[in-house]
């Protein structure tokens, strides 16, 4: 009897846990972005290599994607910041908008659960559906929201793909001179166009690994290689000395720390969303051990020559560690701009009314036209650097940092909201009024410092790379070739 038992209590254990299985499976279809493919790795079929390798949702899979997305081509662009705005300014203003960045992205991680809990009290399904940002301010605030959300979004996140084009060019340059950079950025726009057929956020698991470890790597090699170089010789440390030049390098830092556009869809592709909550703000701790100490050592080392060389590989000598570091983050930038891109395509998708098609052979078709403008534009506005504080002062400024504080204040306005809400003050700060409080001075400062002056700067900068260079520049920041010896002394360098 005792033996008869245990094996019914045997069989009721393993019912539920089938069925829970089977809900789990459910509801993670549509967070996996359409492919139907979340809750693989808990329904109980065992080890299997493409799970391992292709369907991510975990916690850990969250944080490599927050952490391989926010350190991308940026991280070059760092000394040249720090150039323009000193060592000390550099380091405060490093870790002062690294955790604005993260409290914006517990923001909206917040209302994502919000507006999540409301629907599912509707009983809405999210099955082959991927959430994107501008629908939750939709279902919180209203369709006026949803269009300010659905612009900046979209804005930035194809600026931030045009950026990730101009950085393969410019890499790639450093190991091989033969082509020009415009050329470069033909070849790659190509490359990168191969993004298309990765279905969502979901699928990224082992890019974002490979991506972390890669951007891990060039960190390290840019400051060692620095530190080994040495000072050079008459090296000078002279800023900040010009307002225009501090904040657009403090433009440049809110843009560092701004790579949170694409949170949502990160949690989305989660097999438990709710845990994301902190995620970001761990991701920013790591990111801190990579961004620190290479922009420091190598603004060190070469100081005020930076202010004329954007990327940090163009003043360190050529070696195969430098190589490595170049081929390793074209790989990474690559992963990086099918992160910008991804939500991209899932918009293009719900316009064209392609995204609950299965096919991803003819998803991948409807996607391509999504790339063609980023191509184009990367073209015209070849300014590795200076357009990093451009797009950090006039989209991400909003996108970011200023929407989610304002989006937070409005959706809890009311003693009924904060009662109901699905999510509490944090308990580092328990008070709703306190975290208004924060979240009204990040409005008030990104208004004035981070879009005001920093519009400012950054934009008198850009126009001064414009009528420098000009547009369709055929090889930004290249070296000069010399006049030939033949064509006498009246002969002129050509100008890129």
């Amino acid at each position: 009897m005792q033996a008869q038992k245990q094996a019914e209590e045997a069989a009721i254990v393993a019912a539920a846990g089938i069925s829970s299985s089977g809900n789990e499976t459910e509801e993670g279809g549509g967070r996996g972005g359409g492919d139907g493919g979340d809750g693989k790795e808990e329904d109980g079929r065992g080890f299997s290599m493409k799970d391992m390798l292709w369907h991510g949702g975990s916690a850990w899979d969250a944080w490599f994607s927050c952490a391989s997305n926010q350190v991308a081509q940026v991280l070059l662009t760092l000394p040249y910041s720090f150039s323009q705005l000193g060592m000390l300014s550099g380091v405060i203003l490093q870790l002062f908008y690294g955790l604005l960045g993260s409290w914006t992205a517990y923001l909206i991680s917040v209302l994502y659960i919000e507006y999540r809990t409301r629907k599912e009290k509707e009983n809405v399904s999210f099955k082959n559906h991927v959430i994107q940002w501008f629908e939750v301010l939709d279902g919180l605030l209203g369709s006026y929201w949803k269009a300010v959300g659905l612009a900046f979004n979209c804005t930035f996140l194809l600026f931030g793909s045009v950026i990730q084009l101009i950085a393969c060019a410019s890499n790639i340059y450093y190991i091989n001179d033969r082509l020009d950079k415009r050329t470069w950025t033909y070849i790659f726009g190509a490359c990168c166009a191969t993004t298309v057929f990765i279905p969502s956020f979901h699928n990224y698991r082992i890019w974002s690994f490979l991506g972390l470890g890669m951007t891990t790597y060039t960190a390290w090699y840019l400051a060692i290689a620095a530190i080994v170089h040495g000072q050079a010789d008459g090296v000078t440390h002279s800023s900040p000395t010009k307002l225009v030049l501090y904040f657009t390098g403090a433009t440049n830092i809110l843009y560092t720390f701004g790579g949170h556009a694409v949170t949502v869809e990160i949690m989305h592709a989660m097999w438990k969303p709710q845990k994301f909550k902190y995620i970001y703000l761990l991701a920013t701790l790591y990111v801190f051990t990579l961004t620190l100490p290479s922009a420091a050592a190598v603004y060190w080392a070469f100081g005020d020559e930076l202010l004329n060389h954007s990327n940090a590989f163009s003043l360190l000598p050529k070696s195969r560690w430098r190589d490595a570091a170049v081929i390793l983050m074209l790989i990474h930038q690559f992963i990086t701009f099918g992160f910008a891109c991804t939500p991209l395509y899932f918009v293009w998708e719900k316009v064209i009314g392609m995204h609950d098609t299965k096919s991803m052979c003819v998803r991948a078709v409807a996607r391509l036209p999504v790339v063609v403008p980023i191509w184009f534009l990367a073209i015209i506005f070849p300014f590795f650097g200076p357009i990093n504080s451009a797009v950090g002062a006039l989209l991400v400024s909003f996108t970011v940092y200023i929407i989610p504080a304002v989006a937070h204040i409005l959706t809890y306005r009311t003693p009924a909201a904060r009662q109901n809400a699905a999510e509490k003050p944090p308990y580092f700060l328990p008070s709703w009024t306190a975290m208004f409080i924060v979240d009204a001075f990040i409005v008030g400062w990104v208004l004035v410092v981070g879009f005001g002056l920093g519009g400012w700067a950054s934009m008198t900068n850009f126009v001064r790379q414009v009528d420098t260079f000009g547009l369709f520049a055929k090889c930004y920041q290249c070296p000069k070739p010399l006049p030939s010896p033949a064509a006498g002394p009246s002969a002129q360098p050509s100008r890129h």
